[in-house]
């Protein structure tokens, strides 16, 4: 694709996506500006998510650690902010901790130890998402709502981490409907934990939404949307490639 059209499509699609969000947080009585939308940017080369920044998304996504390190790597621009979405492995923490700001999938009491142990060998305090099975799919990843809210006092213990709040991913594909009863649960989740835990732990984020089910997530209380294909819609897989 000719590159000026590229990024003609890409700033139409951008636009969609983020009028689409503004309504949304309006019929849920919010500002668009409560919504932080993370371009995920695992399906497009990396010039092409070099675009979306000059369009001014900052805050972009990878679900892979190898490949988010990779593109921190070659957009070195300093503001913008990078998220891991998808799973991390405890070997591979120490090297993520250089590139991401915050991590969505944070799924276990044993994943959340080890990255507060590195990030205080490191002096770092990362911004941690605690990933929720809502669905209790045994599909998906994540605490389970209930043993979660058992043990909330647990979490005042990880002192090398900035436990922002909870993610979630829906439990079945297409099921819209579901997707809001998991939604649902997940914001319901947070304020009864946000009733059990000391004072500083506001848990103020709910990452929560992708392509398919955005709009829905937003309505029931998102403020991080993770948001793909859809800003890519109509560009090529290899556009942006030499």
């Amino acid at each position: 694709m000719n590159e000026d059209l590229l990024k003609a499509q890409l700033r139409r699609n951008l636009q969609t996506v983020l009028e689409r969000i503004g309504a949304a947080a309006a019929r849920s009585g919010r500002s668009s500006d409560s919504v932080c939308l993370v371009a995920v940017t695992k399906y497009v080369p990396v010039e092409v998510a070099q675009h979306l920044v000059e369009l001014g998304r900052r805050d972009l996504g990878e679900s892979r650690p190898q490949q988010l390190w990779e593109r921190a790597e070659v957009l070195s621009d300093s503001s913008i902010v990078w998220h891991l979405i998808g799973p991390l492995q405890k070997n591979k923490i120490r090297k993520t901790l250089r590139y991401a700001a915050w991590m969505h999938s944070v799924e276990s009491w044993e994943l959340l130890a080890a990255v507060d142990r590195i990030a205080a060998e490191e002096g770092m305090r990362p911004n941690v998402l605690l990933e929720v099975n809502v669905s209790q799919n045994p599909a998906k990843h994540g605490f389970a709502p209930e043993g979660l809210l058992a043990a909330a006092e647990r979490l005042a213990e990880y002192r090398h981490v900035a436990i922002r709040g909870l993610m979630c991913m829906a439990g079945w594909e297409g099921d819209l409907d579901g997707a809001r009863r998991d939604f649902q649960c997940l914001r319901l989740l947070r304020d009864r934990l946000r009733d059990k835990l000391p004072d500083g732990f506001t848990l103020e984020h709910l990452s929560m939404g992708m392509s398919g089910d955005f709009e829905i997530a937003v309505e029931e209380g998102a403020t991080i949307v993770r948001v793909g294909s859809l800003l890519f819609e109509g560009i090529e897989a290899g556009a942006g490639e030499a």
